[in-house]
């Protein structure tokens, strides 16, 4: 497969937001393991705040994982943020797993000024839910945010907590 192609004519820095999304070698479904799913999250946090960036939300699926993030600064650079995360949590992985974690490259979507934030945070939280791997996206352990508590982006997205079917 490909890896996915950036914008030629954006650079990636500032004061942007993103739907990023990063997938695992071969899809595998890794990040059914909570320690697994701890150290990925970890170092991807502790990247963005190297590099401008918070985490509004995300949600690690089994065989990938989806990102909000926003620029924080005029500095913030989304492409070094996701290289060095996927770098950072992908040796830790690789030195307890022997094989790789992630997949090259990365999709990644610059939201627009007048997109709501709310559809795309709701989007990911309530995809484990699409999925069919729980009823409500309360329920899904590996969703959450670097800024926000579970219950404020439940809120902010004005997510249903009972799905109907």
């Amino acid at each position: 497969m490909s890896r996915p192609r950036r914008l030629k004519e954006f650079d990636y820095l500032g004061l942007h937001h993103y739907f990023v999304t990063v997938c695992v070698l071969d899809r595998r479904q890794v990040f059914t393991d909570a320690a697994v799913v701890e150290s990925a999250r970890s170092h991807f946090l502790k990247q963005s705040a190297m590099f401008a960036c918070a985490i509004i939300a995300y949600c690690f699926m089994p065989d990938h994982v989806h990102l909000l993030i926003d620029g924080t600064m005029e500095n913030a650079d989304l492409k070094s943020f996701v290289a060095r995360a996927k770098q950072k949590s992908g040796f830790d992985f690789a030195t307890g797993h022997r094989h790789r974690l992630w997949q090259k490259g990365y999709y990644d979507r610059v939201l627009r000024d007048d997109e709501p934030i709310p559809d795309v945070i709701r989007y990911i939280i309530e995809n484990p839910a699409r999925a069919g791997l729980v009823v409500e996206p309360r329920e899904y352990p590996f969703w959450g945010s670097g800024v926000y508590t579970r219950e404020e982006l439940l809120e902010f997205a004005s997510v249903q907590t009972t799905r109907h079917r």
